[in-house]
């Protein structure tokens, strides 16, 4: 097993760009995935390298997943790619999961989507990818104002949903939600417009929600594709929710509507 001690290693330093940069990541379909419960996670076809620290191979002995793809490196370098500030001494090189359109939209005819706009919050969108795989959606799309999706802090916090929720990007809500339509899908907005609650519709047959970003709410574009606009009602002095509960609230009452049906 190879073993790395000089920080100036070129896959040392090839690590902490997948890391630190969107656009390196992209290019080589590749990102990093920190921590020994998303290293096991990762289906094996898509891991590409194991980083192991000296204090990790110490008291754990064995390496989850193909340890032919491992390298021992010194506990100081392990700290210098982590982006942690307490690694747990494993990380990964993982190759990005790709999805065709139509492998949101499931199996059964009922789909069960999330559109999201311009989601900024990088711990809102691995909650949404956690919640969503929870609550049985069966696709996630995303535009490409969303944060990225494989920079390590959205990473860990899917913990693992990222690699089973299909997910899919577009450049166009009014494509998508053309795409759905023709899908049998009613398309719901999550807008402070609506008249009506989120309990009050039939969500037993394809739907999808939209919803916007953290700060703006979802933009009067993508709400005017929606069939629907509905209300997630509020007491006291709130106006609306974290996207990241919205979403949950939302993908609940479709799950149990569907669970009664």
């Amino acid at each position: 097993m190879e073993k790395i001690t000089g920080k100036d290693n070129k896959r040392i330093k090839r690590v902490i760009a997948l890391r630190d940069k969107a656009k390196l990541r992209r290019s080589e379909g590749v990102f990093i995935a920190e921590g020994e419960r998303m290293v096991i996670e990762t289906p094996s076809l898509l891991l590409k390298e194991i980083y192991v620290s000296e204090a990790y191979i110490k008291e754990n002995k064995k390496i989850p997943g193909d340890a032919s793809n491992a390298v021992i490196v010194t506990d100081r370098i392990m700290e210098q790619i982590s982006d942690t500030k307490t690694p747990q001494g494993i990380l990964a090189v993982v190759k990005i999961p790709t999805y065709e359109r139509d492998d949101i939209l499931g199996r059964d005819h009922k789909p069960l989507v999330f559109v999201l706009e311009d989601v900024r919050d990088p711990g809102n969108l691995g909650t949404i990818f956690r919640t969503c795989e929870g609550a049985g959606v069966t696709g996630i799309v995303m535009t490409r104002g969303c944060v990225d999706l494989f920079s390590p802090k959205v990473i860990r916090s899917t913990m693992g949903s990222v690699f089973r929720m299909p997910f899919v990007f577009t450049d166009s809500v009014s494509e998508t939600a053309s795409f759905l339509k023709e899908n049998n899908c009613t398309c719901y907005a999550a807008h402070l417009g609506g008249k009506k609650a989120y309990d009050s519709f039939d969500l037993t047959g394809g739907t999808a929600f939209f919803m916007g970003n953290e700060a703006n709410g979802l933009s009067d574009e993508a709400a005017k594709e929606a069939d629907e606009l509905l209300l997630i009602p509020m007491h006291g002095r709130l106006e609306s929710l974290n996207v990241a509960m919205a979403s949950g609230v939302l993908g609940y009452e479709a799950e149990r509507q569907r669970r009664n049906a």
